[in-house]
């Protein structure tokens, strides 16, 4: 017969995951600084728990279900909310196609408000995501536009922390085009203290409306924005080097001109080793190797892309959590 220890030994209780959570008081996510400073760091924090904890978390809304709009591919940003609406015990329907095409935007939202507990919208155009939240009684989460990509960003400083802990005085570099991933990595980086350099072609630079939110945000936190067509200059002893595609999608027609112009800024082992010697790599995928980045770059161990790519699925549940709770 087995030995028998009385009584005295009992089971170790497992902690139940916290019925409440930050909320966010814009109530949607339809641009990066939807969320207050203090909703960043709150959001950080509660990611962080859900990565180490996924099993607190696992019913923490059932019952719940979210809307996904694409308007565009996805690999990432559709199986990561997919997954992280059903580990937190929901689920969710997806929509493939124009948003807005057979019936008014403002038909489409108040139908799935009806449906869902919130939408995600993944479009061609920041006005369709706006005008979504503008009719929607549900919350709306940005899951990319022509103009911004919240949920990547939020993912990508978490990477960051991971690897380095302190955000505050990191050197972040982004070489490449001024779209809606260097936008939104801008707002992030400068609010939480990061230094953000980016370099572009002529011609190539980030919106002049979001660069004036970057440099009040700069001038708030004493962080340091520098916008150049210099990659050396740009990856000079930065600890994060970021780059992605040349041609987004809807920009096919613009892929050769494009090929010439951003040659010179090719995350390659040269750029590269300008950077820190303990600088990581990031891209937000899908990367074309030989254009945006060189192999031997995105295949080296100081590339995260892998690690940015899963820790999507924990920022996304860490904001659902703090949005339909």
């Amino acid at each position: 017969m087995p030995p028998s220890f009385g009584t005295s030994l009992k089971p170790v209780k497992k902690m139940p995951a916290p019925k409440t959570y930050p909320k966010i008081g814009a109530s949607d996510l339809t641009r990066d600084l939807d969320l207050s400073q203090d909703e960043l760091l709150a959001l950080l924090d509660l990611t962080q728990q859900v990565k180490s904890m996924p099993s607190r978390f696992a019913k923490a809304l059932a019952g719940r279900y979210l809307s996904l709009l694409f308007e565009k591919p996805s690999l990432r940003t559709r199986m990561t909310f997919e997954l992280a609406i059903k580990q937190l015990g929901g689920d969710s329907i997806l929509s493939v196609g124009p948003i807005g095409e057979r019936e008014p935007l403002k038909d489409v939202a108040r139908n799935l408000d009806r449906w869902t507990n919130c939408i995600v919208a993944r479009t061609f155009s920041q006005t369709t995501i706006e005008e979504l939240a503008h009719w929607s009684s549900v919350p709306v989460i940005n899951a990319l536009s022509d103009r911004f990509h919240p949920c990547q960003a939020l993912a990508d400083v978490f990477t960051l922390q991971e690897k380095f802990g302190e955000l505050r005085g990191l050197k972040l570099a982004f070489l490449g085009d001024g779209n809606n991933v260097a936008n939104s990595l801008m707002l992030s980086a400068l609010r939480l203290g990061m230094n953000f350099a980016i370099a572009t072609p002529a011609g190539y630079e980030p919106d002049e409306e979001i660069v004036a939110q970057a440099d009040a945000l700069a001038a708030i936190t004493g962080a340091e924005l520098l916008i150049t067509n210099d990659p050396i200059a740009a990856a000079q002893d930065a600890q994060a080097v970021y780059t992605d595609v040349w041609a987004s999608m809807g920009q096919e027609q613009e892929k050769e001109k494009r090929l010439a112009d951003f040659a010179p800024y090719q995350v390659d082992g040269a750029i590269f080793r300008k950077a820190s010697a303990d600088a990581v790599f990031l891209h937000c995928l899908p990367a074309r190797r030989g254009e945006e980045v060189a192999d031997e770059v995105i295949e080296s161990p100081q590339s995260v892309v892998f690690d940015q790519a899963e820790n999507r699925l924990h920022v996304q549940k860490a904001l659902l959590l703090m949005l339909i709770s």
